[in-house]
């Protein structure tokens, strides 16, 4: 074999999905969403769903979510992709049909919405990216903003007497009966990739099945670099020590 047999797409052992376009993103380095999109894109590949895939993008910094990843997408007003997920998902049945959403958008503005698509037991699948920080707007303190934690809107760290706790919106999931599958999972290592890989799979096939199998929501624990102030490797040593005390790694569910 040559060396121009062994470059070439086919033979690569490792190469990008093809659904994961040429377009450069947004996001700012050491940013989890990139990550993210290239699992969804490799589970939607592997499980050869590219015609069958809908996503739900709302408000956030993952909001040109449909630039990137080349499948159908579907724009929802700010926090309300579960319900544009339900209405999907109920005209079309036979798709798999998943939401891609931030802390702000699904945590705060739409937590009505999570909450209830969830408890109905709609056959969706929610992917929530938590790094604890409105990273789009300026870096404001959000619902999962850890007690501490500095912002620009709380610059001397969240006061729970003045701004509450933070909020374990996954663990809230799990106790809902329309809840099959709640997983907290990171990517923050090779390990970890390939568990979160996994668990976005699992989430799919649930989505996909033909009889109703009931929501799945996977939370990825984030890092936001330029909210928090740090660079990557400062981001990841940060969350670790500190996001993982609050947002424990691993199943919280799965029926």
């Amino acid at each position: 074999m040559t060396t121009q047999d062994i470059i070439k797409p086919e033979n690569l052992v490792y190469a990008k999905p093809s659904i994961l376009n040429d377009n450069t993103m947004h996001y700012c380095p050491g940013c989890s969403h990139g990550v993210v999109h290239k699992l969804i894109a490799e589970v939607i590949e592997e499980m050869g769903i590219v015609d069958k895939t809908i996503g739900v993008s709302p408000v956030g910094c993952a909001v040109f979510a449909y630039n990137y990843i080349d499948i159908d997408w579907q724009e929802a007003a700010h926090g309300r992709a579960p319900a544009i997920a339900t209405a999907i998902k109920r005209l079309l049945p036979d798709r798999c049909v998943f939401t891609y959403q931030g802390d702000g958008d699904l945590a705060a503005i739409g937590t009505g919405e999570t909450i209830h698509a969830c408890n109905r037991g709609e056959n969706i699948a929610i992917i929530f990216i938590n790094n604890a920080i409105y990273g789009m707007t300026g870096g404001q303190m959000a619902p999962t903003t850890l007690e501490g934690m500095k912002t620009s809107t709380c610059p001397y760290g969240r006061d729970v007497t003045l701004n509450g706790y933070h909020l374990p919106i996954t663990n809230l999931i799990a106790q809902l009966e329309g809840a099959r599958y709640v997983t907290r999972q990171s990517v923050h290592t090779a390990a970890a990739v390939r568990k979160a890989k996994k668990a976005i799979r699992k989430a799919f096939e649930n989505s996909l099945a033909s009889e109703k199998r009931g929501a799945s929501f996977v939370e990825i624990v984030s890092t936001c670099s330029s909210g928090w102030k740090m660079n990557p490797a400062e981001s990841n040593e940060w969350m670790v020590e500190n996001m993982f005390k609050a947002y424990p790694i691993g199943d919280l569910k799965d029926k």
